[in-house]
């Protein structure tokens, strides 16, 4: 298969047919190069705050709650465009309250039949923390998809290894991603090859990119897509399958073959994988050793 990830940026936006011709035309260009995922980042529904009015999408809370109504009509339009091309999409992560006091960091995967399903992110960053507010939602899930097992984390998520660890059965790790400085970038660049080399599965970076003056949340952004896989047999020794342009706004591509990653998970030469479990409580194992 073909994956597009993105190097998103965000636009302002005076009416919902501006909103609605953007997404089209990026999916419509992805479409056409014959991708058949398409990965947008995380927060990149923070553009739709701007439908509101400069005061609205400026002021932190009042946006946080614009994305969210919105959010309905966001899953209608994806799902017409999944449907319509023939492709999967990840759409760009969104704060959602759902009936909550506090949103959730919320990204959904639409499915060409119809189908979508969410997955909440785990762990919160300092900024999402305070002043965001924003917490954590739903357990990791597992997306069982015709296009083989899909798993997400978003951002942050990714630079922890037992969350990597909770989706090993995924051919696919999907990682959207917002980072304001290039530190951010890295680490979370860095999280997400380190997965797919304990997993032995393919990563898929995606990055809001440029600037957003008129949002508190999103103002600055850095990053590109990025495609990986293990570096191990039927990879590249980089293991670096794809990469944007740092900062350079469109799609990032990478042809995948399932088989590949089934080949490397029985045959690498190392085996991550299946090794972990040797050590499955690692911390539980550990000794001081008094040199001093």
């Amino acid at each position: 298969m073909k994956i597009a990830t993105a190097a998103y940026p965000l636009d302002w936006f005076d009416d919902w047919s501006e909103y609605d011709a953007k997404i089209t035309n990026w999916v419509k260009e992805a479409a056409e190069q014959g991708a058949e995922l398409l990965v947008f980042p995380e927060y990149g529904a923070m553009e739709l705050s701007t439908l509101d009015g400069a005061e609205v999408a400026g002021n932190l809370e009042q946006s946080l709650h614009a994305v969210s109504s919105r959010m309905p009509e966001v899953d209608a339009l994806h799902l017409r465009l999944a449907a319509q091309f023939g492709v999967h999409i990840l759409g760009a992560s969104a704060p959602v309250f759902d009936g909550r006091d506090r949103p959730v960091n919320r990204a959904t995967l639409y499915a060409p039949n119809g189908r979508k399903g969410v997955q909440d992110k785990q762990i919160m960053t300092m900024f999402e923390r305070d002043p965001w507010e924003v917490v954590g939602g739903g357990p990791l899930k597992v997306f069982d998809t015709e296009l083989g097992k899909i798993g997400i984390l978003i951002c942050y998520d990714s630079e922890f290894p037992l969350l990597g660890r909770a989706l090993a059965d995924v051919d696919l790790l999907l990682v959207p991603s917002c980072t304001e400085a290039l530190a951010g970038y890295w680490r979370v660049r860095i999280g997400a090859m380190a997965r797919a080399l304990e997993n032995q599965c393919v990563s898929v970076m995606s990055s809001i990119v440029g600037p957003a003056e008129w949002s508190e949340a999103v103002d600055q952004n850095t990053g590109t897509g990025g495609i990986f896989g293990p570096p191990d047999t039927g990879f590249p020794a980089t293991g670096v399958l794809a990469e944007g342009i740092l900062n350079k706004p469109g799609w990032t591509y990478a042809d995948i073959d399932l088989e590949a990653i089934a080949h490397v998970r029985r045959d690498g030469v190392v085996r991550n994988r299946t090794h972990w479990d040797e050590r499955a409580e690692p911390e539980k194992s550990v000794t001081i050793c008094q040199l001093r």
